[in-house]
């Protein structure tokens, strides 16, 4: 079996949620809270799922418009 090549970023997104997991004592409803919260905090830098799509769409068009 080949090993896969292990991705820096990915190692350091996982070590962070680790970290913070361990910081709520790994309490799923600690850890809700602490994202919902993030997530007030940070309103302003979120995008609504229709956001991204039109984003989306006006760099790549539309999807019915692609041709495989």
């Amino acid at each position: 079996m080949t090993k896969m090549k292990t991705d820096q970023a990915i190692e350091v997104v996982r070590s962070v949620r680790k970290a913070i997991s361990k910081e709520q004592d790994h309490d799923p409803r600690k850890l809700l809270v602490y994202y919902l919260e993030l997530q007030k905090k940070y309103a302003e830098r979120l995008q609504s799922p229709a956001e991204v799509r039109e984003r989306t769409s006006e760099r790549y068009g539309d999807e019915e418009s692609r041709s495989d």
